[in-house]
């Protein structure tokens, strides 16, 4: 798994976003992070990339998730690359954050919010901790707007379980705080991502079918290239967003 992260990503954390390197390298410019800042990763998983832009910047690293599974794994990355000092690991649901108000100096989820149902209060939460003028930066995958009825079912029934709009985020961000900045699609980078790890766990078959099980990795490649046909016929689409906190 770690072999296949590698290859499609080039990052070796257990992540299951689909954020590159060189992604998460503009991701830590965007933020700003540096030295004595804190940052929250919120549906950190495993800890890429929070861990990553910690160990690079310097940064003091929150990482989040439900259930624990990640975190778990994340704890014991930081303590192998000497963040330990550094990372803090809260289980917490990204609706109702146990942090006080203005905790934070940046915020950032990798493909988190395509997985929630409850996306406006999740990023009203991201606003409450974060000190006016922080910056937030977030990837999500998301139904292309103006589909017809036929074509937005596919849509829905291809990846993230509850995919919404993207005309939608702009509008969630407005209504909670937070001024965009920044709109980056990501849908090419994602198909080229998409088509490697396909390729990568194709070749890998046997080894994952003795790790999971037969019935386990064909549902998977399916559901990979159900995905993919979406997203090649402009069903689906994957953004970057830069957002600023408003001054209250």
């Amino acid at each position: 798994m770690l072999a296949i992260e590698r290859a499609v990503c080039d990052s070796d954390y257990g992540g299951t976003s689909w954020t590159t390197r060189v992604e998460a390298d503009n991701i830590g410019a965007w933020l700003g992070l540096a030295p004595g800042r804190r940052l929250l990763d919120l549906g950190a998983g495993s800890g890429w990339p929070g861990l990553y832009l910690a160990r690079r910047s310097g940064c003091e690293v929150t990482l989040t998730d439900l259930p624990v599974d990640g975190l778990q794994a994340a704890k014991q990355r930081a303590a192998r690359d000497g963040l330990s000092t550094a990372c803090d690991l809260v289980a917490a649901d990204g609706v109702s954050l146990p942090f006080a108000n203005r905790s934070f100096d940046a915020v950032q989820h990798a493909d988190v919010l395509c997985c929630l149902t409850s996306k406006r209060d999740v990023l009203a939460e991201c606003r409450r901790v974060v000190r006016d003028g922080a910056t937030m930066v977030f990837t999500v995958i998301s139904v292309t707007s103006g589909l017809g009825r036929e074509e937005h079912d596919r849509a829905m029934a291809a990846g993230a379980p509850f995919k919404v709009e993207s005309r939608l985020y702009p509008e969630l961000l407005a209504r909670t705080g937070w001024r965009l900045t920044e709109t980056i699609e990501l849908t090419a980078q994602y198909v080229r991502s998409l088509r490697q790890m396909i390729g990568e766990e194709m070749a890998r078959k046997a080894a994952l079918v003795d790790l999971l099980n037969e019935a386990e990795v064909a549902d998977k490649l399916a559901r990979r290239q159900r995905t993919l046909a979406a997203l090649q016929d402009g069903l689906l689409r994957r953004d970057l967003y830069v957002a600023s906190a408003e001054w209250e």
